[in-house]
């Protein structure tokens, strides 16, 4: 009987040791979210970005409409403002570890590099991506930060934004 108990008492020990951490990426009850309504240099609605804290990080999401077919660079710039037509008011691509752009790059990638945004025929596109140890304050500092759709492909290594072109479309992420 003394020898059960004390191996039940073990595995109770244990069991309460063996805490797994949720898998990079896996939502988190009650984790902060922010938006960004996508808008066009004419002003027309681009679609939208989400936020979302998750575990180990930030997952980013991109989903777009009416905009040109092919493959667009996205990504996520340092400045909550986006003062058409051309969206320089947005800044450079979020970038607080300091690394070189692209996820091609060896000195790479800035936290603000997502993967290309590939666009059909109808203008519809969606891409998403978690960034490992991002978070939501870092990011929503006090100036605040958007996410831009470029005109071109992100070639993934060139710094500082991968040669993707023009900025066609801006949202000013805001807390949910």
């Amino acid at each position: 009987m003394a020898i059960g108990l004390v191996a039940g008492a073990g595995l109770l020990a244990l069991s309460a040791c063996n805490r797994e951490e949720p898998a990079m990426g896996s939502p988190m009850s009650g984790g902060a979210s922010a938006t960004a309504m996508l808008r066009t240099a004419a002003g027309a609605d681009g679609g939208r970005a989400t936020v979302t804290e998750v575990a180990g990080g930030l997952r980013f999401t991109v989903d777009v409409k009416d905009m040109p077919p092919g493959t667009h660079g996205a990504h996520v710039h340092t400045t909550g403002r986006c003062d058409p037509p051309a969206f320089e008011t947005a800044g450079p691509h979020w970038n607080p570890t300091t690394m070189k752009h692209g996820t091609m790059n060896p000195q790479g990638p800035h936290q603000g590099d997502l993967p290309n945004l590939v666009v059909d025929g109808s203008g519809r596109g969606t891409v998403g991506a978690t960034i490992p140890g991002a978070t939501l304050a870092s990011l929503l500092d006090a100036d605040g930060a958007t996410v831009v759709v470029h005109a071109g492909a992100d070639d993934l290594r060139t710094d500082p934004s991968g040669n993707s072109g023009g900025r066609i479309a801006c949202g000013i992420l805001q807390v949910n």
